[in-house]
């Protein structure tokens, strides 16, 4: 099966855990999943993830981030999709829950939050939110 839209996948995957109040959450591997996965841990969503490789498949065991039997996680979702991009210049980033949350952009230099892109006067495409 051709998986068309992997990171609403990985965002999928993640939330289904949470509801379903599991620890871990695993995922096929990507490079640009891998990525996601660092700033959802720069910014204390998640407590962490592996890459764990079998012969040539490999997959990223996401760790979920839990207090007081509540996840850090509130909300995830999905902004740009492959049937509409969604761009915005630097002066254009969104705001998710006025700076409580994070919107994760994909811009020329590499994945970065909102507030990074902001400072660093960028714009590119909004992956998604999280909050």
């Amino acid at each position: 099966m051709v998986m068309t839209d992997p990171i609403a996948d990985l965002l999928t995957r993640i939330r289904n855990a949470i509801q379903a109040e599991h620890v871990t959450a695993l995922v096929p591997y990507s490079d640009l999943k891998a990525r996601l996965l660092q700033i959802m841990e720069r910014e204390g969503y998640i407590a962490g993830f592996e890459v764990s490789r079998e012969g040539k498949k490999a997959t990223l065991e996401v760790h979920l981030k839990q207090g007081g039997g509540e996840s850090a996680v509130r909300g995830l979702k999905r902004v740009s999709t492959p049937g509409r991009r969604v761009y915005a210049s630097a002066a254009d980033l969104p705001r998710v829950l006025n700076g409580l949350g994070v919107a994760i952009i994909s811009t020329p230099q590499g994945l970065m939050t909102d507030r990074e892109a902001r400072r660093a006067h960028i714009g590119g495409e909004v992956l998604c939110n999280v909050w």
